[in-house]
């Protein structure tokens, strides 16, 4: 089996890659079995936008990988990759605020026009320009494609709208009451499903995604290849380049460990606003089991409408769930207790302004229990177990923000 992982070079991608190359391939036998087909042969693709990515590439191919340079903007390029069985399709401008006026998470522009676009055509171009070119690329060759889509295509005013109260830094909710009256349909206190809404405004970012996830399905229907769409919350583990808009708990422990300023915003600066977490092992798991069940399928005519598929969704929810639910208060806290002494330095500075951030949301927590039942899986590392990890990581990297762009 040949997998193409784009942006694999990428936090999320090279952390599949490992799984893939740790576990081997998926099998056309039971996808629960842990049967496996001798053979795996996996093409990462990347063009190295984001800060820290570059570090991945040597390890991934001592590996066995073969990692190939290149922008999948460009449809030549897209066009040259070698045939594959799956495209999994990781790659993503990720931020929530992407477009909206800086183009720093950008790769170099290869053509006069790219040179003079603006940070929103450079968005699309990247998130759903790129998804065009792999769509016609899994026409041409029948490959499968996974796609990676996010919380953010889920409404921006809906999820703004959900009626809370924040106390001593916690928000509160009256789910019998969310709950009984049906006030929002998608949500309940287990999070918000695959029937929440997608009404815009999403965020640029959330749209482009939305708008990947129609394109596949209409080019897997109209052309006959299997996909899978997996919508994920927060993915985080070692090695993430952390952010302020992307990758959260790596930007929050790294700059606390080291003492560098740190800021909560919106919700009354109390850090409040809850979201939930994965770990892309776990995300690999799931694309394995969805990979081992189309295994073959391609072959047969039409693949799309074989009973496999009809009695499976083909778009998910992906996350650790209310279990893995947390707030940056909590985060904080938790760095507290473990940095907090003076033996690593003063304290940092931490302000709390009550200045909302574009497309920020009180609450994102994902309802992952349509993944978990039709696909008989379940996450098996928990919040605690991760944000060990990912501090573990920071205690031994102390450069690792300066690495990936986390230091203003």
């Amino acid at each position: 089996m040949h997998l193409l992982i784009t942006g694999g070079c990428g936090f999320v991608g090279s952390r599949i890659a490992k799984w893939f190359l740790a576990n081997g391939p998926a099998s056309s036998g039971n996808a629960s079995s842990g049967s496996f087909t001798p053979a795996l042969q996996i093409t990462l693709v990347d063009n190295l936008m984001r800060p820290g990515s570059q570090t991945n590439c040597a390890p991934l191919e001592c590996l066995g990988a073969e990692v190939i340079l290149g922008d999948l903007r460009h449809r030549d390029f897209v066009e040259s990759l070698p045939a594959c069985d799956w495209v999994i399709d990781c790659a993503a401008n990720p931020s929530v605020l992407a477009g909206l006026g800086s183009s720093a998470l950008c790769a170099p522009p290869s053509t006069p026009s790219q040179a003079t676009q603006s940070p929103s055509q450079t968005l699309v171009d990247h998130n759903l320009g790129g998804t065009i070119h792999l769509l016609e690329y899994c026409k041409r060759h029948r490959a499968g494609m996974v796609l990676l889509s996010s919380s953010r295509v889920y409404s921006i005013r809906e999820l703004s709208g959900i009626p809370h109260q924040i106390k001593n830094s916690v928000l509160e909710f009256d789910w019998d009451r969310i709950e009984s009256e049906n006030l929002i349909p998608g949500l309940s206190r287990q999070g918000i499903d695959e029937r929440f809404s997608v009404e815009p405004p999403l965020s640029l970012y959330g749209a482009t995604k939305l708008a990947s996830e129609w394109l596949a399905k209409e080019y897997s229907s109209a052309f006959d290849f299997p996909l899978w769409i997996n919508r994920c919350g927060i993915l985080a583990g070692s090695g993430q380049f952390g952010k302020a808009d992307q990758g959260i708990i790596t930007y929050w422990m790294h700059r606390f460990l080291y003492r560098h300023p740190l800021r909560m915003l919106g919700f009354q600066g109390s850090g409040a606003q809850v979201r939930d977490c994965l770990h892309p092992e776990d995300l690999a798991r799931l694309i394995h089991r969805q990979i081992s069940a189309s295994q073959g399928l391609q072959t047969q005519h039409p693949a799309q409408n074989h009973p496999s598929f009809r009695s499976k969704p083909i778009t998910v929810n992906v996350s650790g769930g209310i279990e893995s639910a947390f707030s940056l208060q909590e985060l904080h806290e938790w760095c507290l207790r473990r940095w907090g002494s003076d033996r690593f330095g003063a304290a940092c500075e931490l302000q709390r302004i009550d200045q909302p951030r574009p497309y920020d949301a009180p609450w994102i927590v994902l309802d992952s229990n349509k993944a978990r039942q039709t696909w008989d899986w379940e996450p098996l590392r928990d919040r605690l177990s991760i944000w060990e990890e990912i501090a573990e990581h920071a205690e031994e990297n102390p450069n690792w923000l300066q690495i990936s762009g986390g230091i203003d």
